[in-house]
């Protein structure tokens, strides 16, 4: 793309968002959390919802079809990875800018995204102000972050704990195998792990299978010592307890 050629794209994505207001597609698994978000933004005039999606496959076809300027999305999306949604949207469309919505409070996955390109990373709990003005920043071509998770991923860098790429095999996991994987390593046994993540114990082993093939562990035992030692070397903010 030449210098001229991208102003006019940037004049004219400018345009567009005076014109109908800032289009956004919203990705949740959960029903009440779209129609609250909905709910949230039909107050915003500066704001305008183009669609909405509940797994993967409906936010590619919304997004490819809409084109949205923001996609806001929850990293867990049933049987779906977020992440991998993440990668396929910065791929295929990579104007569009990503807000994502997670149930974690976890310096590892907020680091992991932004080295991807996404433009802000909010918890699910944080109030509606915080929420707008995240979007707001997003909107404007900023990044946000939370003022605590900037200061946790700035701890993180002074003690020289920021990884450069994927060197922790534990970022390979999906945010769901994360929940998994830190309450093994909490000593927390599967029928728990299944009550407490409203998981079947058939789900929660296969879990448990794919986090031993991606961090290249033979046995359960070698996963739980891994578990406990990487949840052992956390801050202990980021640290499990067990109930």
């Amino acid at each position: 793309m030449n210098i001229e050629h991208g102003e006019q794209l940037a004049v004219r994505e400018k345009i567009h968002m005076a014109d109908h207001g800032v289009r956004i597609v919203i990705v949740d698994d959960h029903p009440l959390v779209r129609e609250g978000l909905k709910q949230l933004l039909a107050g915003q005039t500066e704001f305008e919802l183009a669609g909405e999606a509940s797994d993967a496959a409906q936010a590619r076809q919304a997004i490819a079809q809409l084109l949205p300027d923001i996609a806001v999305l929850a990293l867990t999306l049933g049987a779906d990875d977020g992440m991998e949604l993440v990668r396929w949207i910065r791929l295929q469309h990579p104007s569009i800018r990503i807000m994502v919505l997670s149930m974690q409070d976890e310096a590892l996955y907020a680091e992991r995204l932004l080295r991807m390109g996404i433009s802000a990373y909010v918890m699910k709990s944080a109030a509606e102000a915080d929420f707008l003005n995240a979007l707001r920043k997003v909107a404007r071509g900023q990044r946000h972050l939370s003022a605590e998770m900037s200061e946790r991923l700035l701890s993180k860098a002074v003690r020289g704990q920021l990884t450069s790429g994927d060197d922790d095999p534990v970022t390979a996991l999906t945010e769901r195998e994360l929940e998994v994987f830190k309450l093994i390593g909490g000593g927390v046994s599967t029928r728990q792990i299944s009550e407490q993540l409203v998981l079947s114990m058939k789900t929660v082993d296969a879990h448990r299978r794919h986090m031993r093939e991606k961090l290249n562990l033979r046995t359960t035992s070698e996963l739980v010592r891994y578990a406990a030692q990487w949840v052992s070397s956390q801050p202990s903010k980021e640290a499990v307890t067990t109930e």
